[in-house]
């Protein structure tokens, strides 16, 4: 006769089957999710555990037809994505095209987001961060540029006298500045198109691990009221931008609530412009901005560092936190570089390091930009050979940093001269250590680690450096040095 009571013994063992599985669950619960969304605590990212994230990595963005890099040598594939990894870079600000996306008005072209999903995957695989990135530059190919579809060129515009290449139309161009004012003005509802191609995107990746969020507009240009924005305030437009970037961040908060949209200032405040946006009320909103100066015009023509770039960087550095103080976001400096000039590059991740912000550096490779630098942009002598990595940019970019810090870092440095790194952080309680990415590139022989409040808790010469704070200790002083 089958009986549904249980012996004692047998009754002993499934509840404490049952008390095994509940604390399993538990334990599951409460521990965080591999590349869990980021949040915002003050200027910093904090992730699941607790711990302040910096970044460092890349722009890979395809400008050409069809808008994403092939599975090629000189396009992005897995090995592109291991020396990412092993390189230590942690983000790639990855090209996702208006164009691409809706190529007909009204209609998302969901192959290709299966072929952006090809280079996410490949990125998240490796605990890389994803920033999808709705880049423009000059508008559409019809005036020497790309971004948007050919359906979103208003016909009306006058005739094309786009003939001087990137930058000079925005600044020449009748018909590019028009254009770009029939934008703004919100022209047979272009904005509505708009914000649909950014919730697609949002809607297709709003789970995926290792997704950072969204950046909403590539450099913004002002059209016609270009001049009252150079060097200086043009309140008139940054209202009517930040309308249309709220627009977008609608778009994505529809399919998203999770990761950082960021908001981008006119293209002229690379130059040193300040941006007036105001206080943006979303609890995930970042401030994409980029450091440019006459160094990204001249250096690919052979030319040196231009005399305004240690003046204008800076200043762009302090416009930046305070905009992104104003709007209550998170900084990452998504673009700098785009060039072979080595003391400009010096001098712009000497300031990140300064200010403690992340950054993407321009470009992984050329991917055949229309509008960039040519192959002086390029990490790579050759896109299609790995092995031609420009060792002096190398030196520069692949560097030592803190990837996550278990506290609130106050201080961070690099003397690519010396080798000598330098950190500086008060520590707080969190589910995993501090980690520092040391490349054996700096340190062929090993490094040397002085250490104040803290102790190491990977194994020696490891390429990820992992610290555990000391109990009652207030403040954690790391210094690595080339092994003798």
């Amino acid at each position: 006769m089958r009986t549904t009571r249980m012996s004692a013994l047998g009754g002993a063992v499934r509840l404490g089957l049952l008390a095994l599985l509940l604390c399993l669950e538990t334990a599951a619960q409460a521990a965080p999710v591999a590349g869990a969304a980021l949040r915002r605590e003050g200027s910093f990212m904090v992730d699941a555990d607790n711990r302040v994230v910096l970044l460092h990595g890349v722009n890979a963005v395809w400008k050409l037809s069809p808008y994403y890099p092939p599975d090629t040598a000189a396009g992005f594939g897995a090995a592109d994505a291991d020396f990412l990894a092993t390189s230590g870079f942690n983000v790639v600000r990855l090209g996702v095209l208006f164009a691409g996306v809706m190529p007909q008005q009204g209609v998302v072209d969901q192959n290709y987001l299966d072929q952006i999903d090809r280079v996410v995957q490949l990125l998240a695989a490796r605990g890389i961060w994803v920033l999808l990135d709705f880049h423009q530059d000059q508008y559409n190919e019809k005036y020497q540029g790309e971004g948007f579809p050919a359906w979103a060129v208003d016909p009306g515009i006058l005739p094309d006298d786009a003939r001087y290449g990137f930058p000079l139309d925005e600044f020449l161009s009748l018909s590019l500045n028009g254009q770009y004012d029939k934008l703004w003005a919100d022209r047979n509802g272009i904005w509505s198109q708009y914000r649909a191609a950014v919730a697609a995107v949002a809607a297709r990746w709003s789970s995926q691990p290792y997704l950072l969020g969204y950046d909403l507009f590539n450099e913004p240009w002002p059209g016609a009221l270009w001049p009252t924005c150079f060097e200086v305030d043009c309140p008139a437009f940054d209202a009517t931008l930040e309308k249309f970037e709220k627009s977008a961040l609608a778009g994505v908060r529809s399919a998203d609530t999770a990761h950082f949209a960021f908001f981008e200032p006119q293209q002229l405040f690379d130059f040193g412009a300040p941006s007036r946006f105001g206080r943006i009320a979303d609890a995930a909103v970042g401030l994409s901005w980029h450091a440019y100066c006459s160094a990204e015009l001249l250096s690919p023509k052979g030319l040196p560092d231009g005399p305004d770039c240690p003046l204008i960087e800076p200043r762009t550095f302090h416009n930046a936190a305070a905009q992104a103080a104003e709007m209550g976001a998170v900084p990452l400096l998504t673009e700098f570089g785009a060039s072979d000039d080595v003391t400009d590059i010096t001098r712009v991740t000497r300031l990140a390091d300064q200010h403690l912000v992340g950054w993407t550096y321009w470009a992984y490779k050329t991917f055949g930009d229309p509008t960039g630098s040519g192959q002086a942009e390029s990490l790579f002598a050759n896109d299609g050979d790995l092995g031609t990595l420009k060792q002096a940019k190398a030196k520069l970019l692949i560097r030592p940093y803190a990837q996550a810090v278990a506290g609130i870092p106050t201080s961070m440095s690099f003397d690519p001269a010396s080798k000598l790194f330098t950190l500086v952080y008060t520590p707080r309680a969190a589910g995993a250590p501090t980690v520092v990415f040391v490349p054996s590139s700096q340190y062929p022989n090993g490094y040397s680690v002085s250490i104040a409040g803290a102790q190491v808790v990977s194994q020696p010469g490891a390429a990820l450096l992992e610290l555990a704070a000391q109990a009652g200790a207030t403040q954690v002083r790391l210094t690595l040095t080339p092994a003798p």
